[in-house]
């Protein structure tokens, strides 16, 4: 192992004397990088986005944008990082002299004023910039819709970047206008390269110790050495933990980059997720095949988030309010627990024991999820929140229904945010299983629905509210299905 280091903008630097807690965010701005910046350290502004070289799902390598205020600078040990002062063009002495594309169009269209969340959004759109499957639509009349541009554009990719004084019709306008990139583009031609492969790090400062292993086999025995060491993938939980309550760990354990946390598979029986994939791996690696996900994706948190966010680190923080678990119950998923001694797989309805607590094992790890095969033919997630993207829910529900000859052979519903665990809406699946799927079936289920779960009242929701959206979830699925399940 070598003193652990970072390849930014082109030129290695070391790590030390950053202690392992420190971000990525921090780490650059004591190197004079300070076009990074911190709005909220929790990552929901994104004026610290960076660029990371990741592996790709078009291309060896995609030009991913995360939030440098969560992730560990001591996670991408031997990565590549690409801030908004690596973009432009400079000359032999490092001056920049010619903007880059992105920075250009933000410039030429207003696209900024303060200019704080400028760096931000430059660095978040340059990923889409280069997202190698981004193509103009054959006629301009086939962008669907304000979100899409006729550039390929899709502005979802910059939901988790906020504006505070300029506006966002200028940024759209400037993301709206980036062409492609040039054929002598050093980073889209980096994209044609594979990524730095993971190495291990040991890295040990301020009486803390970061800790990363190249196979499975090596971090579960190190998990056994060490039972209480935090687990941390794309660090979207932890690095708040550490921001904002200030929470130390005498040793966390790199588990994002490891290959058998990073598979996914379809199997005769079912389709097996890796616990390390990020959510933008398997949305795009699904595309669309589990209905049910396709429509959860877009609504969990922002893209820069799930850039980094994976199931394993949603489900092992066992947070009733985590948006996969409800869409993954629906959907009659189990969870696949490793330690040194073996794998075992357990039902996720059967996973969640209490708040923030599991049945995993101080050892264990989550290897993977698994889906089981055939999907059922009627599914939906509804999210109710105060925003409509990028918000935590107050209630989410996931439904999974087999519907056949006008009758629920099989449903199955996945609550969140109405019990100190999410949980599977048993009563109102068996109101449902075996009546006939119409108004009068779905109105008394509604009414059972209605009184599942403990829900409580909060500041994001009142429990009586909380109690009748879950009855409305169910009408509202009612009436978008009926029409194609009789069809």
């Amino acid at each position: 192992m070598t003193e652990p280091r970072i390849t930014v903008n082109g030129s290695e630097l070391p790590i030390a004397p950053a202690a392992p807690h420190t971000t990525v965010l921090d780490f650059l701005r004591e190197r004079g990088l300070t076009g990074t910046k911190e709005g909220c350290a929790e990552g929901e502004c994104g004026a610290c986005a960076v660029l990371v070289a990741r592996p790709g799902t078009h291309e060896p390598t995609d030009w991913v944008a995360v939030n440098a205020c969560l992730l560990p600078a001591a996670a991408l040990d031997g990565q590549e990082l690409v801030t908004s002062e690596g973009l432009a063009t400079t000359d032999g002495a490092g001056t920049p002299t010619t903007l880059h594309p992105v920075q250009q169009e933000m410039a030429v269209r207003g696209g900024s004023q303060c200019g704080y969340c400028t760096p931000g959004f430059v660095c978040s759109m340059a990923a889409e910039y280069y997202r190698p499957d981004r193509s103009a639509p054959a006629e301009p009349a086939d962008a669907t819709g304000p979100e899409h541009g006729p550039n390929g554009f899709d502005l979802h990719a910059l939901s988790g970047n906020l504006c505070r004084c300029t506006g966002y019709r200028p940024i759209r306008d400037a993301a709206f206008a980036v062409g492609t990139p040039a054929d002598d583009d050093p980073l889209a031609r980096r994209r044609e390269q594979s990524p730095p492969e993971p190495v291990a790090t040991t890295y040990t400062r301020d009486a803390g110790t970061f800790l990363r292993r190249r196979t499975l086999d090596e971090t579960l025995r190190l998990l056994r050495e060490h039972p209480d060491a935090v687990i941390v993938a794309g660090s979207t939980d932890w690095g708040v933990e550490v921001n904002i309550r200030a929470r130390r760990a005498d040793r966390v354990i790199a588990v994002d980059r490891l290959p058998e946390l990073r598979q996914l598979r379809f199997a005769d029986t079912h389709i097996e997720i890796g616990a390390a994939l990020t959510l933008t791996e398997i949305e795009r690696r699904l595309d669309g095949s589990v209905p049910l996900l396709a429509e959860l994706f877009p609504q969990f948190a922002s893209r820069l988030i799930r850039n980094g966010a994976t199931l394993g680190g949603n489900l092992g923080t066992g947070s009733p309010i985590g948006d996969s678990p409800p869409a993954l119950l629906a959907l009659d998923a189990s969870v696949v627990l490793a330690d040194a001694d073996g794998e075992r797989e357990v039902p996720l309805a059967d996973y969640f024991t209490g708040y923030r607590q599991s049945v995993r094992r101080p050892g264990e790890l989550i290897r993977a999820v698994r889906i089981p095969l055939p999907l059922a033919p009627v599914t939906a997630f509804h999210k109710i929140a105060k925003r409509r993207f990028d918000d935590i829910s107050s209630v989410a529900v996931g439904f999974a229904l087999d519907v056949a000859d006008g009758t629920v052979r099989k449903a199955r519903i996945g609550l969140g945010g109405v019990a100190a665990t999410p949980i599977r809406a048993y009563a109102t699946e068996a109101a449902l299983e075996g009546e006939p799927w119409t108004e009068r079936t779905v109105e008394a289920a509604a009414r059972v629905l209605r009184t599942e779960g403990t829900p409580m009242d909060d500041h994001r929701a009142s429990a009586a509210y909380r109690a009748e959206m879950l009855g409305q979830s169910l009408r509202k699925l009612y009436v978008r299905t009926t029409e194609a399940v009789s069809s």
